[in-house]
């Protein structure tokens, strides 16, 4: 039998097999809202709802309610998951357990796997990213939310990036000493980047996490993909705009404002990847 005979169905099917992309982009006015009830609406950005959300591996989601006055959203519960939130706009209310708390803009919590949760009120817009629990995990259930205001936290400089980028660190897990909240178990970081004008967080990647970034204001090029440097694999970046960066993806930011003009600021999420095939 002739080589390329037996060769050829090897090649066809590498040929049909899908290469996944190494991060993914999304423009959050450009996604579809859903209506989950009266007077409240959910973006699907990335995991659950979206098309690719096979790709995501220990992300379970990371989508926007908006909650217009008087509306409610419904009590949901996630056992295998847990959640981060986060007041982007506007004023609320979360329900935690059996306990309404009142929610203002720039409040971020934490919900622990199985709790009820709901949003009331409005209007606001609430950022929501969960992140997939191991099988059998066992989380303290806090009789009231973890919750603190990004206004509160602290500008700094960390590790080695320069200081064209300060970080207020929101959220890490339960034995983190730097985050105004040690609450989680999967999400490793939750924090914001202000980016001065002409300023970088220098291109870099993660070996063992998952990163989400959120652009919430300013404008830029997001460093996703190709080339270390961060030389390779620039695209232009706006307000909106949510990258999801697989593993070892190229990661970082270049504010695109001129020295003494406007500041990026950029919402972004670390988790751990699911190594052992979870």
């Amino acid at each position: 039998m002739r080589w390329w005979i037996w060769l050829a169905p090897v090649v066809l099917l590498a040929a049909e097999r899908p290469v996944a992309p190494t991060f993914l982009k999304r423009h959050l006015p450009d996604v579809a809202a859903k209506v989950v009830a009266p007077g409240c609406r959910y973006r699907a950005v990335f995991g659950a709802g979206d098309s690719d959300a096979g790709i995501l591996k220990g992300v379970a989601r990371f989508g926007e309610f908006a909650v217009d006055s008087g509306g409610t959203c419904p009590v949901e519960a996630y056992p295998g998951e847990e959640q981060a939130y986060v007041v982007v706009e506007g004023a609320c209310a979360v329900r935690y357990g059996e306990q309404q708390t009142p929610l203002r803009r720039h409040d971020f919590f934490y919900v622990p796997p199985g709790l009820n949760r709901a949003l009331s009120g409005g209007p606001c817009r609430v950022v929501v990213m969960g992140f997939k629990m191991p099988a059998g995990a066992k989380v303290a259930m806090p009789a009231k939310p973890l919750l603190a205001n990004i206004d509160d936290v602290p500008k700094q400089v960390v590790g080695n990036h320069p200081p064209s980028t300060l970080y207020q660190l929101l959220m890490g897990d339960v034995g983190s000493k730097r985050d105004r909240l040690a609450a989680a178990h999967i999400l490793t970081s939750l924090f914001v980047m202000e980016i001065a004008p002409g300023g970088t967080n220098t291109p870099h990647h993660h070996e063992r996490e998952e990163e989400i970034y959120l652009v919430l204001e300013g404008q830029g090029q997001m460093v996703a993909g190709g080339g270390t440097d961060g030389v390779e694999g620039r695209h232009p970046a706006r307000a909106g705009d949510a990258y999801f960066f697989r593993l070892n993806c190229t990661v970082g930011f270049y504010n695109g404002n001129a020295p003494g003009t406007g500041t990026a600021r950029i919402l972004a999420v670390r988790s751990l990847f699911p190594f052992g095939g979870r």
